[in-house]
C-alpha cells in the first residue's frame, strides 16, 4: 500500500510539473508561430516550411493542445454589422471577485478576462455593438450589489497587426521568409456582399470549431450531415462575411512568462497613433489599443518575471517622451481569453458539448 501510494504521489508530481512549466524546443515554437499566423494551415504545410515531418508536426501540435498550452479556436461574431470591444473595469470586495468572475467567463460575449493584483479589480473585454446607453451595457454585466465601482471605455483601434506579427516572446519563431509562405497559405476570405447569419442547422459545425478550430471538412461534414463541399461553402461564407474567425490562444505562464501586466498610457491625442504602434511592435507586447477615457492607451506586456518587466517599464516604455503618465497593474489570474477559460494551468473550452467529448 505504501509503495502504491508512492508511485501516485509521483505521478501527481510529474503532472504538477508539466502543468506549471511546458518545455518547448524549437520546432513547438515554430509550429505555435505558424499556427498564430494561419490557424488551419495544414501540417503538411508546417512540415515542409521548418523541414520537418507532417507526422512530427502533427504529434507535436497535439501534445501541446492536449496539454493545454495551446488552443486553435473557431468563434462566431454574433454582431457582424456595428460590433464594439468595450473595455471593462470593475472594483469589489475580493471575496466577491471569484463569483462575479465566474459569471463573466460563461458568457460568449466577453472574449477575455483577467483578475488585478490585490484581487479588488476584475477586467474583461465585452463584444457589444455599438450602443447608445451606459445603461445598456450595463445589462451584460453580472448583476450584483457587490461591485462598488465600473469604468467602461470603448477600445477605439488595435495598434499593429496581431494576425501578422503575434506575441512571439517564447522565442525560436519563424524567420521572415517562413512566416511569408506561412502566411500564403493562409485562406483569405471573399468579400461578400450579401447578408449573411448563422442559421440552426450551423450549429454542429460552429460547437465542433470551438473545441478545435482546426477540425477537418471531413469531420465537420459527418457532424452535420452535409458534404464536405457544402461544409467548404459554408465557412467560406461564414468567414468572407465576419460571422466566423479563427484564433489561436496560448498560455504564456506555460511557456515560461509568468508575469502578465496592464499599461494603462495618458498620450497626447496627436501622438497616440505613432505611440500606439511603436509599443505594438516591442517585443514584450501582446496587445496594444487607442480608448476612450483618460488613459487613452492600453497595452498588455507579457514578461518572464518581475526584472524582465522593470527592464521593460526603464528601457524602453520609459524613453518614450510622449508618453505623459502611466499606470501598471499585475495581471493576478488569467481567467478568459477569445474562446478558452484557463483551468488548472490549462486552456480548455468555457462551453463543452457532446460533440467536443
Amino acid at each position: 500500500m505504501i509503495a502504491q501510494a508512492e508511485l501516485i504521489r509521483s505521478r501527481q508530481l510529474r503532472r504538477l510539473r508539466r502543468i506549471v512549466f511546458a518545455v518547448i524546443d524549437d520546432l513547438d515554437a515554430q509550429i505555435l508561430h505558424a499556427l498564430q499566423l494561419a490557424p488551419r494551415v495544414s501540417f503538411r504545410r508546417i512540415a515542409a516550411v521548418v523541414e520537418s515531418t507532417e507526422a512530427t508536426v502533427a504529434r507535436r501540435y497535439h501534445r501541446l493542445r492536449r496539454d493545454g498550452v495551446v488552443r486553435v479556436v473557431g468563434i462566431q461574431n454574433r454582431w457582424v454589422d456595428g460590433e464594439a470591444s468595450w473595455l471593462c473595469r470593475m472594483r469589489a470586495a475580493p471575496e466577491h471577485i471569484p463569483k462575479i468572475a465566474d459569471a463573466l467567463i460563461r458568457r460568449p460575449d466577453v472574449s477575455h478576462a483577467n483578475v488585478l493584483a490585490g484581487w479588488t479589480d476584475l477586467v474583461c473585454v465585452i463584444r457589444a455593438p455599438l450602443i447608445e446607453g451606459r445603461e445598456d451595457l450595463l445589462q451584460l454585466l453580472p448583476r450584483t450589489t457587490s461591485v462598488t465601482d465600473i469604468t467602461i471605455d470603448l477600445l477605439l483601434h488595435t495598434f499593429g497587426d496581431p494576425a501578422r506579427a503575434p506575441w512571439t516572446g517564447y522565442g525560436h519563431a519563424l524567420n521572415a521568409q517562413q512566416a511569408e509562405e506561412i502566411v500564403a497559405e493562409r485562406a483569405v476570405p471573399e468579400s461578400w456582399d450579401r447578408p449573411c447569419k448563422v442559421s440552426p442547422e450551423d450549429a454542429p459545425v460552429l460547437e465542433a470549431l470551438a473545441e478545435d478550430g482546426r477540425t477537418p471538412q471531413s469531420k465537420l461534414a459527418a457532424l452535420s450531415g452535409w458534404s464536405v463541399a457544402r461544409v467548404g461553402r459554408r465557412l467560406a461564407a461564414l468567414e468572407a462575411c465576419g460571422a466566423l474567425y479563427y484564433d489561436v490562444d496560448v498560455l504564456p505562464e506555460r511557456l515560461g512568462h509568468h508575469l502578465s501586466a496592464m499599461l494603462w498610457l495618458t498620450v497626447a491625442p496627436k501622438d497616440v497613433h505613432r505611440v500606439g504602434e511603436g509599443i505594438a511592435a516591442h517585443d514584450q507586447i501582446a496587445f496594444a489599443g487607442a480608448t476612450s477615457g483618460s488613459r487613452n492607451v492600453v497595452a498588455i506586456a507579457i514578461c518572464r518575471d518581475a526584472g524582465d518587466l522593470y527592464r521593460y517599464l526603464s528601457e524602453q516604455l520609459g524613453k518614450i517622451e510622449e508618453v505623459l503618465g502611466y499606470e501598471v497593474n499585475i495581471r493576478t489570474q488569467r481567467l478568459k481569453q477569445h474562446g478558452s477559460v484557463v483551468s488548472r494551468g490549462r486552456l480548455v473550452n468555457p462551453r463543452p458539448t457532446r460533440i467536443a467529448r
